[in-house]
């Protein structure tokens, strides 16, 4: 889910031992093996790597299915597939259904760009049980992300003081500090992960696709592509229009946009999401705890946020919540209805002086666990979009767009027009202003936008289905609340999808949930 995240940069270098994990990623010798030959050795999972976050082995779904991983070869360039390889890590929970009933794989990517899909489906994999009685349900770690060469930039100390820096600057001098950090962020990742960096585009990660889809014996790519994983699979259509299946898209990015664009639609996006929970928080029947009315619990939400610039609150010991993490937190808690109540507790916290949730959830944001470790969230989604996307901005640009994105939100509008910069003096070149996603000859493609959306906003799923062609893209639109609408539960919107996946059923363009 393209996010805040695109403003992520800091300091130093990163561990040695985490650079020589990276390396281990790649193969050093040439191989003219055919890769689409290979053969899968499916065993079970082991517990998350730090890079994919931590934790525990995923636990068995809902009526005692395990899940399993492998890992499958890749070129590391696929200019040149016969050279060296990256193993790129896949999950899978096997079909529940008949064998004569079953399709074949349902492959998942949940977004970010960076996010690992071989921890993100086994904890949402109970809400997709319904189709695995047709599918084998199968997700994998985009090259650069996770245990497939993930990227690193910097280690946990540095990550802490990256995330506690001022990303909105005032004044010169601070203008000067967080442009220094980014250089310093970028320089890290050329250093650590530089072999990485010009392999991790959204083409390449669509090349693996296919490969995959012929590795896991498929025809066609069915496919679930949820944010940035729309992107994903819009370029997938893109490169290889037949080999498209049954596919769903599910919170939409628009393709259309270069990343001012996409920044500033994000900026309306999270500013229309906070203005729903602050209607909803007042038109509660208790009184809402964090202002009168709608309109003071968004004064009360900037002052506190003014407040935090000149001076942080304790937050989790011995860090503080600042202005930025606070910022980051209330986007975070803005992703999903079901977080309104934990912001609003978030609030009330800080407002009596104590900043733990919204540290918390700004934590969440950025892939750090309880523990003190980050996941390789932040580096590989500054690496992939840094690798899409070819503007690159300058302070005095930003500076000049401060207003217009002010007006589009006076709470995120800052933070957002200063992300742009976190490509600049990257040591890649961006691909293209916008990907192109324009698949003549597909399969149709069910596009599904949700109006309260904060991250992709709900017009990006009516021009994804434009920009996919005549006869290709679907619309289907849910009026609710959050990040993506399959996972919202709603009856009529999991229908709608389910009869496509499951039976072919297409819904009528323009169908409307809520």
């Amino acid at each position: 889910m393209p996010s805040p995240s695109r403003l992520r940069a800091a300091a130093l270098t990163v561990a040695a031992v985490l650079l020589s994990t990276v390396l281990a990623g790649c193969g050093d010798d040439s191989t003219d093996e055919d890769l689409t030959a290979q053969k899968l050795s499916w065993k079970d999972c082991p517990p998350p790597s730090q890079a994919q976050g931590g934790g525990d082995a995923p636990s068995p779904l809902p009526g005692g299915a395990e899940w399993q991983c492998a890992s499958m070869k890749a070129p590391l360039d696929w200019d040149d597939p016969k050279g060296d390889t990256i193993d790129i890590a896949l999950i899978r929970a096997r079909a529940s259904g008949e064998a004569n009933e079953r399709i074949g794989s349902l492959i998942f990517n949940f977004g970010g760009p960076g996010g690992s899909g071989v921890t993100t489906l086994p904890a949402f994999g109970a809400d997709y049980d319904t189709l695995r009685t047709r599918y084998d349900l199968v997700s994998f770690d985009p090259r650069g992300v996770g245990r497939s060469a993930g990227v690193w930039c910097q280690n946990d100390q540095q990550l802490d003081a990256y995330f506690q820096q001022d990303a909105t600057p005032d004044d010169a001098g601070e203008r000067t500090e967080y442009v220094d950090n980014v250089k310093e962020f970028n320089a890290a990742c050329e250093k650590n992960s530089e072999k990485m960096l010009p392999h991790v585009r959204t083409t390449d990660a669509a090349r693996d696709m296919d490969l995959m889809r012929q590795v896991l014996g498929d025809d066609k790519l069915h496919y679930f592509g949820i944010s940035y994983g729309t992107e994903l699979g819009g370029v997938y259509a893109h490169l290889f229009p037949k080999n498209v299946g049954r596919a769903v898209f599910d919170a939409v990015v628009d393709p259309t946009k270069n990343p001012e664009q996409g920044s500033l639609g994000q900026a309306k996006g999270f500013q229309l999401a906070l203005d729903n929970y602050a209607q909803h928080c007042v038109s509660q029947v208790e009184d809402c705890p964090v202002g009168d009315s709608a309109q003071d619990v968004k004064n009360r939400i900037a002052k506190l946020l003014r407040d935090l610039d000149r001076k942080p609150i304790p937050g989790i010991f011995p860090r503080e919540l600042t202005q930025t993490a606070a910022t980051s937190g209330i986007a975070q808690a803005l992703y999903s209805q079901d977080f309104w109540e934990y912001l609003t507790e978030g609030l009330e916290q800080a407002y009596d002086g104590d900043g733990q949730i919204l540290l918390l959830l700004s934590d969440s944001m950025n892939g750090r666990n309880p523990n003190g470790e980050y996941s390789n969230l932040a580096a590989a989604n500054v690496s992939i979009n840094c690798a899409d996307d070819k503007p690159r901005y300058t302070t005095e640009y930003v500076q000049r767009k401060l207003p217009e994105f002010r007006a589009a939100s006076p709470l995120f509008g800052e933070l957002l027009a200063w992300s742009m910069i976190s490509c600049t003096d990257w040591a890649v070149p961006g691909a293209a202003d916008h990907p192109d996603v324009s698949a003549p000859g597909s399969a149709p493609i069910l596009v599904v936008g949700n109006t309260g959306d904060p991250a992709t906003p709900y017009e990006g799923a009516r021009r994804m289905v434009q920009a996919l062609g005549k006869g290709v893209g679907v619309e289907l639109t849910y009026k609710g609340q959050g990040h993506g609408a399959y996972d919202s539960k709603n009856t009529c919107v999991q229908a709608a999808v389910n009869g496509y996946l499951l039976d072919g059923r297409i819904p009528a363009a323009g169908t409307v949930c809520s």
